[in-house]
Parts: structure tokens; sequence; C-alpha cells
């Protein structure tokens, strides 16, 4: 099972720019709202897109969906440690909680 992390661990972690934030819904989702900074990679694309967009595979990386409902975080993270990244963890609450909890967005 993937590590998790906490919206104010996360936050920390992005304020000191300690993390790379991974969404993994992708698409339209991603283009109208996403935490910022953060890179879209879907379940899909991971094989061929990871070292690419994730090129230190010992780097602190962060994936996050809609919800704890969503899976698309979990399948995700799963398939980096899969493929030897060694420092992933998942925001299970997703944006969902980010938004909630009032801090920013961007969008594309």
């Amino acid at each position: 099972m993937t590590p998790l992390i906490t919206r104010d661990e996360l936050a920390a972690a992005m304020e000191g720019g300690a993390v790379t934030v991974v969404d993994t819904l992708g698409g339209e989702y991603y283009a109208q709202q996403h935490l910022p900074g953060a890179v879209a990679l879907v379940l899909a694309d991971v094989d061929a897109q990871a070292a690419t967009v994730l090129p230190d595979r010992d780097a602190a990386i962060v994936t996050y969906c809609s919800n704890p409902a969503c899976p698309n975080s979990g399948q995700v993270a799963d398939r980096l440690i899969a493929l030897g990244y060694t420092n992933v963890r998942k925001y299970r609450e997703g944006i969902q909680d980010w938004v909630e909890a009032g801090l920013p967005t961007a969008a594309a």
C-alpha cells in the first residue's frame, strides 16, 4: 500500500519546493482545476511518460485525484513504485479536500 500524506504535509512540501505533485485525473479535469504546479499523468500513460515527466526516481512524488473514492491516485502511485520510484506518497483526500480547505488551485 502506498504511504499517505496529509493536506498540511503536502502544502508544506509544495511551499518548500520539495515535492512533485501528480494529478491523476488528467484531461478536462486537469485543465479546469489542479493543484498548483501539478503535472498530469494518468494510469494509461504512466509506462510511456513517467521517465520524461518524472526523471528522478528518488524525488518526492505525491499523487492525487478527486477524493478518497477515486482509485486513480493509488493506481498511478502503485505503478510508479513498480517502475522503481522510491519516494511516492498518495494524497488520498484529493483535490476536493484541498478546495474545501480554501487552498489555491490552478487551471491549464
